[in-house]
């Protein structure tokens, strides 16, 4: 049956919303249009921007809805596709064989691989063997939550041995991958939709829309700001879900982009403690140092990979990081609902 209801969903792939804001720019009448699909890295994508017509505008999301999904099938570690190689086909050749694939993959794993060294590897692609654990509990929890259990600490630490970035592999000029280790396995997770959004926002310049506002799930891009001159805001969602203020603070963006990451979406609960999706590669469990945290920075796919990173950190360490990094500012919000910002952050406050 859910199965079923997901084929549903999927085939009703766009709604539209007209009449927002009716501008000229550049001497053409522009309007307003919203659109939202569900299909692609199993969240929500939302996409407003500008056009001459709901035509127009329904025509450039359908190829950035396309765009979207080559990028979700690519980075799936659960499926496989027919006519491409993706991170699936990689962990499943792990210690068997070198895998061809798309030079995105290549970009991706490259940027996982610098990510993994600017944050002291609090981001980890090569982490799978542990992370598909602990998404087997989970999902066993949720389902089942009067017999909800945590993995086995003994096996978390036995798996995460089979860890190492040095055994992926990367040839450039071939665009192979390998892993040399064969319980080795990839998870993007942390980086792939960031990425995505990253590109997408490229993609959408290029096929003439200057003025855009890209969101999938937690990740929010801006091309450009408004038809009219001025920047995009954009609420952070407040993670007390009990609270009648659903968001925390309005950030203004242009050609900018805001990720946050959390443990209010994605969790299960054992013996009333609730254990996030996000775990900490120092003790292979969730961190529980925050509810939140949201990095701003110009490109989507570092600050995807910074938000977690930051989640795994505790505030001290993690402020220190994003004060050396350029162009990269962060906000967290701690259990308490308490707001701490970094230097640059500009954070509108609700009242």
């Amino acid at each position: 049956m859910k199965k079923i209801y997901r084929v549903f969903i999927l085939a009703a792939v766009l709604t539209f919303c007209a009449g927002f804001a009716l501008l000229q720019y550049q001497g053409q009448r522009l309007e307003r249009y919203q659109a939202q699909f569900f299909d692609c890295f199993d969240t929500v994508t939302t996409i407003t921007g500008y056009a001459k017509s709901q035509e127009d505008f329904s025509q450039k999301v359908g190829l950035l809805q396309e765009k979207l999904m080559f990028y979700h099938k690519l980075y799936d570690i659960y499926h496989t596709y027919d006519g491409m190689n993706n991170i699936k086909n990689i962990n499943d050749a792990a210690g068997k064989e070198v895998v061809k694939v798309e030079p995105e993959i290549i970009e991706l794993l490259k940027l996982g691989r610098d990510m993994y060294e600017k944050t002291g590897g609090e981001v980890q692609i090569a982490y799978g063997s542990v992370l598909s654990l602990w998404h087997k509990y989970r999902q066993e929890g949720i389902e089942h939550p009067d017999q909800a259990e945590l993995p086995p600490q003994e096996e978390l630490n036995r798996r995460a041995k089979h860890t190492n970035m040095e055994k992926m592999i990367l040839d450039e000029k071939a665009s192979t991958v390998y892993l040399s280790d064969k319980e080795m396995s990839l998870d993007v997770g942390s980086i792939g939709k960031g990425y995505a959004v990253s590109r997408l926002a490229e993609y959408a310049r290029e096929i003439g829309m200057e003025h855009v506002l890209i969101s999938v799930g937690g990740n929010v891009c801006a091309v450009g700001g408004k038809a009219d001159g001025t920047p995009w805001n954009v609420g952070v969602e407040n993670p007390d879900s009990n609270s009648s203020q659903p968001y925390m603070c309005s950030v203004e963006l242009e050609n900018q982009s805001i990720v946050t990451s959390g443990d209010y979406q994605r969790y299960y609960e054992v013996e009333h403690v609730r254990y996030c999706h996000i775990i900490d590669p120092d003790t292979n469990m969730p961190p529980d140092y925050f509810s939140s945290v949201s990095v701003q920075t110009k490109d989507s796919g570092q600050a995807d990979a910074l938000s977690t990173a930051l989640f795994n950190m505790e505030y001290k360490v993690g402020l220190s990081l994003v004060e050396r990094l350029p162009d990269v500012e962060a906000m967290w919000i701690g259990k308490d609902g308490k707001i701490r910002c970094s230097s640059g952050f500009k954070c509108n406050e609700k009242k």
